[in-house]
């Protein structure tokens, strides 16, 4: 797992557009990364940390949504009450939908001693939502999911400033690779090049640095 340090800022804005398919989007990424001052401090923070106590990662969000049992229409909300997509399983889209239910996952593994939150956003790329045809909620699910998971971790924080709360920001895996082929009949094959899938990921982690996560795991 690579773990990249980071900090938000409020005043950069996304670099998306409102592409229809994984196939099509088209995103251009800004000419130096906007972060770096922020990057600097997150990085000095945690370690300061790290020297003097060791820092424990809280426990995996997707079981805990499972623990919910949630239904279709649950999944939904009031604001896709009337897609014709069916969206049960798409996790990342709760941060939406049920955002107090995945601040209480929050709470109980901030409660329970975890240093470090991820956000709710492990299939938050426009490759991942194609499978529900969410593409255009990109921006909206990273920038909230970090907002989220950032409220519940200032909040402990408060509480406890001589033990300050981090937000690592997810980034996972897409349905598709560029290292081999999707067809056992064509090894030459490609259904994505690197450089779209760099676009993808870029446009995932600077909506999660925007929203305020402390650093990414990929």
């Amino acid at each position: 797992m690579t773990q990249t340090m980071t900090s938000p800022t409020s005043s950069q804005s996304d670099t998306t557009s409102d592409a229809s398919s994984a196939d099509d989007f088209i995103l251009t990424p800004p000419a130096v990364f906007p972060y770096k001052e922020q990057q600097l401090t997150a990085r000095a923070r945690i370690t300061e940390q790290m020297a003097s106590r060791i820092l424990m990662l809280d426990g995996a969000m997707g079981t805990q949504i499972q623990t919910y049992k949630l239904e279709e229409s649950d999944y939904r909300g009031e604001r896709f009450a009337d897609i014709d997509q069916d969206v049960r399983g798409n996790n990342d889209l709760l941060v939406l939908t049920q955002p107090q239910m995945i601040t209480d996952i929050h709470h109980d593994h901030l409660a329970a001693g975890a240093d470090i939150i991820e956000t709710n956003s492990f299939n938050g790329t426009r490759l991942s939502m194609a499978d529900y045809d969410m593409q255009y909620l990109v921006p909206e699910l990273n920038k909230t999911a970090a907002k989220i998971a950032r409220e519940a971790a200032d909040e402990f924080t408060a509480k406890t400033p001589e033990k300050p709360r981090f937000v690592a920001g997810v980034v996972g895996p897409t349905s598709r690779t560029c290292s081999i082929s999707p067809d056992v009949n064509d090894p030459a094959f490609r259904n994505i090049t690197f450089d779209e899938l760099v676009l993808n990921y870029r446009e995932a982690t600077l909506c999660l640095i925007e929203g305020g996560v402390d650093l990414i795991f990929d």
